[in-house]
């Protein structure tokens, strides 16, 4: 008699998203991923600069007045050191300008 196996069910990615309202995107930017680019591997894509951490995955993206960060994982813990990694670090950068960074609740990819 054969035996079936049964595959563990594939887990969604995770993603969440936060628009920081800046004057200046592009600068922001570009320090972030100039900062965080000298510890982990960094892509530059279509869609914005991609960073890449232990277990997850940020993008960078800019637009009019907008910096716009994105955090993909496969769990919730590493969706939030992603979030941490991405937000801490803009928000050292733009205390001056008191940017906020505020994550969109966890969705499915």
């Amino acid at each position: 008699m054969f035996s079936k196996k049964i595959r563990p069910t594939a887990q969604a990615r995770l993603v969440s998203r936060a628009d920081v309202l800046t004057p200046t995107p592009e600068r922001f930017a570009e320090q972030l991923v100039s900062h965080l680019g000298r510890r982990v591997a960094v892509h530059a894509t279509e869609d914005g600069d991609v960073l890449i951490f232990d277990d997850a995955r940020g993008t960078v993206q800019i637009r009019d007045g907008v910096l716009i960060l994105r955090a993909e994982a496969d769990e919730e813990k590493a969706l939030a050191v992603g979030q941490d990694l991405l937000g801490r670090h803009l928000l050292t950068f733009g205390a001056k300008q008191k940017l906020t960074v505020t994550w969109s609740p966890p969705t499915p990819a």
